[in-house]
């Protein structure tokens, strides 16, 4: 015993012995809680306990009976996933990339842990900026020759024009400028023509220049019944307008496009009942000074007449 003590100092042989202990230690610990990833609190008649976390690509069946351990996991139905550990009831569904007009196709299917990844397809890009895209557009087409190729978020980049198409704007541009003098100088002498006219028969009344005034609007309280021939009035062109102008998300406004693709009767008339609802009662006096303030005056009296009409649907 003198000849191992010598062999092996003190503090070598309290060493091993705290390592080993340390190590019983840790597995007693692992033993006792089984969960791979954490936990969670649940709570019936029975009372609380701490379950397991369901891993990926499953969810809860059932809740555990007794603490730190795992209720009944089942793995994800088809065309649904579950990207981390959870306690939830069901897993979430598959994104679709075969949305109607939206040009998207599938870059990698859904696995019961990883959703769906979708992509442009070929000559079309993703101008939202973001990684998951929900409708690409059509890439650009360069006559003069490609600069930056279109890809999956870029449009295409068109070379500069040549010299000579430069030549041409300028002699456009001189052509353009000859025609609005001319016209500016017709407009002078037809002016100065009539006010000779005028001023030569000092008998004939005054008449006041008409000048247009502000469209008075009815307010009225629009029902959903009245949006069709509203609609109609203005089209799935002026109501886009008129929506962008009055800052409703671009999203709602593709939403619109796409649910009703072939018919742009039911794009305009769902695009005015989120517009109507978001202006309230003064829904009808906006749309008049809105389509006024765009220089859609032509349209606004159709819009005007069809609200101050006794027909109006009740």
């Amino acid at each position: 015993m003198d000849a191992a003590s010598s062999k092996f100092p003190a503090w070598f042989i309290a060493f091993v012995l705290l390592s080993i202990h340390a190590y019983v230690a840790e597995g007693r610990n692992e033993s006792s809680n089984p969960c791979v990833d954490e936990t969670y609190r649940y709570s019936d008649i029975k009372g609380g306990r701490t379950c397991c976390l369901c891993g990926t690509g499953q969810y809860v069946k059932n809740h555990c009976t007794t603490d730190l351990q795992y209720g009944e996991c089942k793995e994800c139905d088809p065309n649904t996933y579950s990207s981390q550990p959870n306690n939830r009831k069901s897993c979430e569904p598959c994104t679709s990339c075969s949305q109607p007009n939206a040009n998207l196709e599938e870059k990698e299917p859904c696995t019961f842990a990883v959703d769906t990844k979708c992509q442009c397809k070929q000559d079309h890009y993703c101008s939202s900026g973001t990684e998951t895209c929900r409708l690409c557009n059509p890439c650009k087409e360069c006559p003069e020759g490609v600069k930056v190729a279109c890809s999956g978020h870029n449009n295409t980049v068109c070379n500069d024009k040549i010299e000579e198409e430069n030549n041409n704007g300028v002699i456009i541009g001189i052509v353009v400028a000859l025609i609005a003098a001319l016209v500016i100088a017709l407009t002078a002498y037809c002016i100065r023509k009539r006010y000779w006219k005028r001023n030569s028969n000092p008998n004939r009344p005054t008449n006041v220049a008409d000048e247009e005034m502000p469209l008075e609007a009815p307010v009225v309280d629009l029902q959903p019944h009245h949006l069709p021939a509203i609609a109609k009035a203005l089209g799935w062109k002026d109501m886009r307008e008129v929506a962008r102008l009055s800052d409703i998300p671009e999203k709602d406004i593709e939403s619109c496009q796409l649910d009703h693709r072939d018919d742009s009767q039911e794009q305009t008339v769902q695009l005015l009942k989120i517009w109507v609802e978001k202006q309230g009662r003064g829904a009808s006096k906006n749309l008049i000074k809105i389509l006024e303030e765009s220089e859609k005056r032509t349209t606004a009296e159709s819009v005007r007449k069809i609200l101050s009409s006794s027909e109006l649907p009740a």
